[in-house]
């Protein structure tokens, strides 16, 4: 039996709601299935449900109810047992014929205690009771029309999407992002002037809206859980105003005071807040195919942290784009084939070239094994010959099924290295080091000026030429490597000029991709004036502004980038004496910064066991989303 650790965790959690679902309807919110989805598969599931049709269902208000042949009910959700899921549970059982319902929620009985403001003393004394799921077993009884029936709440801490061993993700907080000074702003709106914050470094809990504290308190419910899985009594650390306050939660929160009474172990958990450096997140010096696969093809739908893969390519329709959908697509994440986990395995921790000659040693050794008439070829590993073994599994439907997961990772890099934007990937990193050789020689406004012929029309833009959305991250990459800088005439003037091309450019696009909606707040180009694209503009710099000044408050690790060297990612503090870490990026992280701790802690003090907990693995792309969204401080909890 391995160490208890993520993955375990994981596992554990879904034993036991796979224990209650034999042949029950079974409906799962987006965040348990993601959960689902990297820990066990829902082919598991399935099994477990043992009925002969598929009895697996969304989550959501229009979701189908259950027929008459069909009387258990199972609901798995990662959020608080309140408000629009309540509403949602009882729709769907009012509709179905239901005499036996399980709901399954990830926060824990303390945490719904808060949300129903019950204070810390009269919690406290309930300790072993659980009111609030008592009142909801009734509530079900209610709903399916017999108080005689079968209800049953319970709590079980799905809080993971374990990628690997070392790294797992939180899909239900992958909104989660650290706070602006801006926000300081918003929140003195609704406070007495003789209390107003002065800066981010003043924000503590009591300053925040109630809902995104809660919020935070059902994140530390799941951490606590893994806690109490791995057996540790865990000391909190913090880098950021932010994380200070997610620490100060976790080392608080009553549940874990009494947890640590018993626990043998010891770890350290130290939350980072990735506003701190977002050129880690945002720059293109990963060498790493799995970033590059995350980067470029398209997002599964209603996942965070994974990808659609084209297989019409194993099929003998052709691959045009009308036939994709026709063919349910791939995808990354392979948790019940062993060959397929250890192929990605490697690859997060190889670099791109090693990572490729991996993917086609996988195809050379099945394809020999299953006696397939393989041509072996040395040398540099090319699209074509990648595409050529993954053909030849395509008439033999035993050795397509043995190694379907390994198919699917070997067409995700295919389809990859085809792609026009990973060719793209190099021209961004060309960019990025002469704008770091800028920075280290130049002042702001020299390298802003670097950026303005880049600002073009669509219909002046060639493939290589850079979209809004690209000349964003690229805005981020420079106001974050670049961190405090001397206000004067100059740069005013400078990013004047670069906010007015930027306005008049997006007031040109052809259309308005989902990110410039939500920028802009208009659905559609025909309502996106100068002025209120300017304004946009001039909010979007406001935030850039607030990233340059997100170390201010910093006494060590101000800087992320030394003149004359490689870029570097924020430096960490150590781990004290503990023999686990558990870092946790509140904001995301990148695949490299992932195999970059896992490499660096053991080196800095061997013996040392890493795990990297973050909200969500980050591309490029998705932090434009995450640093201009609207709705930091007022999540929709559904409450």
């Amino acid at each position: 039996m391995s160490a208890p650790g993520v993955q375990s965790f994981t596992q554990q959690g879904w034993e036991q709601v796979l224990a209650k679902v034999k042949r029950a309807l079974v409906y799962v919110d987006a965040a348990c299935a993601e959960s689902l989805h990297w820990g066990c598969g829902s082919a598991r599931l399935l099994e477990a449900v043992g009925a002969p049709a598929c009895h697996l269902r969304e989550f959501e208000p229009n979701a189908a109810g259950g027929e008459a042949d069909q009387p258990k009910a199972v609901f798995v959700l990662s959020c608080l047992l309140k408000g629009r899921a309540v509403e949602t549970l009882r729709d769907i059982i009012r509709r179905s014929h239901f005499q036996y319902c399980v709901v399954v929620t990830a926060v824990s009985h303390a945490v719904h205690l808060t949300a129903n403001h019950v204070p810390p003393a009269a919690a406290a004394e309930l300790e072993g009771q659980q009111p609030v799921f008592e009142q909801l077993e009734e509530k079900l009884c209610e709903w399916m029309g017999n108080m005689n029936y079968t209800a049953k709440v319970l709590h079980i801490p799905l809080l993971l999407a374990p990628a690997a061993p070392h790294l797992a993700l939180t899909p239900a907080f992958a909104s989660l992002f650290p706070l602006l000074p801006q926000d300081v702003h918003l929140l003195n709106s609704a406070r007495p002037d003789k209390r107003r914050l002065g800066s981010l470094g003043e924000v503590d809990a009591t300053a925040l809206p109630p809902e995104l504290l809660l919020q935070i308190r059902c994140l530390v419910s799941g951490l606590s859980a893994l806690c109490e899985h791995l057996a540790v009594r865990e000391e909190c650390f913090a880098v950021g105003s932010f994380s200070r306050i997610i620490a100060a939660d976790l080392a608080n929160y009553a549940p874990a005071k009494n947890r640590r009474k018993t626990s043998t172990g010891r770890a350290s958990v130290v939350f980072v807040d990735r506003t701190l450096d977002l050129t880690g997140a945002v720059g293109h010096h990963g060498d790493n195919l799995v970033e590059k696969i995350i980067s470029v093809l398209p997002q599964l739908p209603g996942h965070t942290n994974d990808v659609m893969v084209n297989m019409v390519e194993l099929t003998a329709l052709q691959n045009e784009e009308e036939n994709q959908n026709m063919v349910a697509p791939g995808c990354l994440a392979q948790s019940n084939d062993a060959a397929a986990k250890a192929l990605w395995e490697a690859l997060l921790n190889a670099k791109h070239k090693e990572a490729v000659m991996e993917v086609r040693r996988h195809l050379v050794e099945a394809a020999s094994r299953e006696n397939l008439p393989i041509k072996m070829s040395m040398g540099r590993v090319t699209p074509a010959q990648l595409t050529s073994y993954i053909q030849l599994f395509k008439n033999n439907l035993k050795a397509l099924v043995s190694h379907c997961g390994l198919l699917q990772l070997g067409l995700a890099t295919v389809q990859t290295l085809k792609h026009p934007q990973t060719a793209k990937w190099d021209n961004f990193l060309a960019f990025e080091r002469l704008l770091l050789q800028s920075i280290g020689e130049s002042t702001m406004p020299v390298v802003l000026n670097q950026l303005l012929p880049l600002i073009k029309p669509s219909n002046q833009r060639t493939n290589d030429d850079y979209s809004p959305e690209e000349l964003l991250v690229l805005f981020i990459y420079i106001y974050s490597v670049t961190g405090e800088f001397t206000e004067d005439k100059d740069l005013a003037e400078t990013e004047e000029k670069v906010k007015k091309a930027l306005a008049q450019v997006l007031c040109k696009e052809s259309e308005l991709s989902p990110l410039l909606q939500k920028i802009t707040g208009c659905d559609a180009l025909s309502h996106l004036t100068f002025h209120r694209s300017k304004a946009a503009v001039d909010a979007l710099f406001t935030s850039l502004r607030d990233i340059a000044g997100a170390r201010s408050l910093m006494k060590q690790f101000k800087s992320v980038y030394v003149p004359g060297n490689h870029t570097h990612q924020v430096s960490r503090p150590h781990p004290s004496d503990h023999p686990l870490l558990i870092l946790f990026v509140v904001g995301g992280v990148t695949v490299s910064e992932a195999k970059m701790v896992k490499d660096l802690v053991p080196t800095l003090k061997p013996g040392t066991q890493v795990i990297m907990l973050s909200t969500r693995l980050l591309k490029p792309l998705a932090v434009p989303e995450l640093l201009f969204a609207t709705d930091r401080l007022h999540p929709d909890l559904g409450l």
